[in-house]
């Protein structure tokens, strides 16, 4: 492979990316916050950088797997950009704010770095079989660049135009439909629960018929089963996407109720010590509501 990338975040979702565009051949160097996440990678040919800055090659690649809008921002400084320099990319991967990704490519732009908005979705698993699905948005050269790359890890591509904030608006959408649908799945079961029936059976029946999609059979298993350990996406940062949501849909005078019902589901978890969880931890509420915790 002819592109070199600097790999910035090696978190839950980041380190399998990163594993496969090693297994694909491209040359990567990372950098991670907690240094000993990056050994693995070291043992599959990776080159380690102590910093963002020692991780960029100029011209070339670098993909940010980071936690939010503040971590994106302190990490892409202007030392950052001036090295990466004129035909460099920065492929942004975080879910972020729409704000916060239309801020950023202006900030790139004055030292002739590409921006590209590419939110994930995919939990680790789904990485590791590749396949996910990505969102795309920002300039048309940019994108048409950085396709064969992130084609490497993901199922499917969606180009939602040179806006760079749109990218995170759809990833946003998404997120919390997938929310409301544990939340949906949650009361459901625990309807089903309290009524003598197996949270498993209802879960079996109907993700194998009127809900036979990914969404459902997956997230559905860990809300049947209760098992919101080991966390791929911990409640805390479930919080951050749906205060992300409200803030973006307030923007637009967009009432959300729903999304409001989430936001105190996860507060009322992080509220009982449950930071550590998977974010299916919110189907816990259900249970907490009616007695069964």
């Amino acid at each position: 492979m002819s592109e070199k990338i600097a790999f910035l975040g090696l978190g839950n979702l980041g380190s399998p990316i990163a594993e496969s565009l090693i297994n694909a051949g491209y040359e990567l160097t990372v950098w991670n916050r907690t240094a000993a996440k990056a050994d693995p990678l070291a043992k599959l040919g990776a080159k380690l950088a102590a910093s963002p800055v020692e991780a960029i090659t100029p011209g070339a690649l670098v993909i940010s797997v980071l936690s939010d809008d503040a971590a994106v921002k302190d990490t892409f400084s202007e030392e950052v950009l001036q090295k990466l320099g004129n035909g460099g990319i920065h492929i942004s991967m975080s879910t972020i704010s729409p704000e916060a990704a239309r801020f950023l490519e202006k900030t790139h732009e004055k030292f002739g770095v590409g921006y590209v908005a590419a939110p994930i979705f995919a939990r680790p698993e789904a990485v590791k079989s590749a396949v996910g699905n990505i969102c795309l948005s920002g300039k048309a050269a940019p994108k048409e660049r950085i396709r064969p790359v992130v084609q490497t890890f993901v199922k499917g591509v969606f180009d939602f135009g040179e806006d760079a904030g749109a990218a995170n608006v759809v990833k946003l959408a998404g997120n919390f439909m997938i929310a409301a649908s544990m939340e949906m799945m949650a009361e459901a079961f625990t309807m089903a629960e309290k009524n003598g029936i197996e949270r498993q059976k209802i879960y079996e029946m109907l993700t194998s018929t009127l809900f036979a999609a990914p969404i459902f059979q997956n997230y559905g298993k860990i809300v049947a089963r209760h098992i919101y350990e080991p966390a791929a996406f911990r409640l805390p940062l479930g919080l951050k996407d749906i205060n992300l949501t409200l803030k973006t849909a307030s923007d637009v005078h967009v009432p959300m109720p729903l999304a409001d019902l989430l936001k105190n589901r996860f507060v009322a978890a992080l509220a009982k010590g449950r930071e550590d969880l998977d974010w299916g931890a919110l189907a816990l509420g259900a249970s907490d509501d009616a007695g069964l915790s």
